[in-house]
C-alpha cells in the first residue's frame, strides 16, 4: 500500500540493520527524521519543477537519496494524514477521518501503536516539535503516543482567534503553545514559528548524537494563513507562500547540517514530504 512508503521505508532500513548486527555487533540503529509540511504541492521545491522558487536543500536532498514519484495520502485532511503516517493504518478504522477541532472529545486513541512508540521500545529518542493535530485531549497528547519530547501547538495554525475569515466565525480561543503535555504560552505572532521549531529540531539532534533518536518535525506552514520570518520576506519570486516554502527549505539545510557536523548523516534516514498535497 502506497499510503505506508515512509514507514515500510523505516522499517526496511531497520530490519537490514537488524540482520547486520547479527555480524557487526557494535553497528548503530540509523536515526530517522521525518519532515512533514502542511498543505504543500508536490511542484512546490524546484527539483519537482518550480521555475520560480528556490529550494537548494531539498534539491540537495533528493539528489543524493530517493524521490517517491507515485506516492499517496489517506486522506486529503490534516488530522487523518498524520494518523496513517504515524500508524500505518488507514484513518477510518482508527475513528480520524476528518480535521480535529479544538477540544475535540476524539484523538489518536492510546491503544493504537504509532511509529514513535515502536522505535522507542527499541531504545531510540523521540521527539516531535511542530503541529500535532491528532487530539488535544490529556490522553491523546504525543506524549501518550511514544515521544519523549514535545513542543507545538495541538491542531491547524487557523484554528486561530486572529484569523481573518475563520477567527470571528468559529470563535477559536488562544491557539495554544505546548511543551510536552503543558500549555506554555499563546501563539500570537506565527512568524518565527518555524524558526524555532528549526531551533528545537538542531537542539536536540546535538544531544542526542550518542543516541539513536527518531526526530518528527511536522511543520504548520505552508497551510494558510501564511507566515513567514523577516529574514525570509520577499525572498522569493512567487509571493508570501514561495518566501514560506524558501523558509522551510532553510529549515531543512539546518537540520542536514545538524545531522553532518555530529557525524550523523551517513546513518540518518531523513524523509520529507507533505501530509496531502496542496490546499484547494
Amino acid at each position: 500500500m502506497k499510503i505506508l512508503g515512509p514507514l515500510l521505508l523505516c522499517f526496511v532500513v531497520l530490519s537490514c540493520n537488524t540482520k547486520a548486527s547479527k555480524h557487526h555487533k557494535s553497528e548503530t540503529p540509523p536515526n530517522i527524521v521525518l519532515i512533514f509540511t502542511d498543505d504543500q504541492g508536490y511542484q512546490d521545491v524546484g527539483v519537482f519543477g518550480s521555475p520560480d522558487i528556490k529550494t537548494p536543500n531539498l534539491d540537495q536532498l533528493a539528489a543524493e537519496g530517493v524521490k517517491l514519484t507515485s506516492f499517496y495520502a489517506a486522506q486529503a485532511v490534516c488530522s487523518a494524514s498524520r494518523a496513517a503516517i504515524l500508524t500505518g493504518c488507514y484513518p477510518n478504522r482508527i475513528g480520524i477521518h476528518n480535521a480535529m477541532m479544538p477540544n475535540s472529545s476524539s484523538g489518536l486513541h492510546p491503544s493504537e501503536t504509532t511509529l514513535a512508540e515502536l522505535l522507542k521500545d527499541n531504545g531510540y529518542k523521540t521527539a516531535i516539535y511542530g503541529k500535532w493535530h491528532l487530539g488535544d485531549h490529556p490522553s491523546f497528547l504525543p506524549t501518550k503516543h511514544g515521544f519523549d519530547e514535545y513542543f507545538g501547538i495541538p491542531y491547524s495554525n487557523d484554528m486561530w482567534p486572529n484569523h481573518p475569515q475563520q477567527g470571528p466565525v468559529f470563535q477559536f480561543g488562544p491557539l495554544p503553545v505546548y511543551e510536552n503535555e503543558a500549555v506554555i504560552d499563546t501563539l500570537t505572532d506565527q512568524s518565527q514559528f518555524t524558526t524555532d521549531i528549526t531551533s528545537r529540531s538542531v537542539d536536540f539532534i546535538n544531544r542526542n548524537k550518542d543516541t539513536p533518536f527518531f526526530l518528527y518535525v511536522p511543520h504548520p506552514q505552508p497551510h494558510v494563513p501564511l507566515f513567514v520570518s523577516e529574514k525570509f520576506k520577499g525572498k522569493s519570486e512567487n509571493g508570501l507562500y514561495g518566501d514560506v516554502i524558501m523558509e522551510l527549505d532553510w529549515s531543512v539545510g539546518e537540520i542536514m547540517k545538524a545531522l553532518k557536523a555530529n557525524n550523523l548523516d551517513s546513518n540518518t534516514l531523513v524523509i520529507f514530504t507533505s501530509d496531502n498535497g496542496p490546499w484547494l
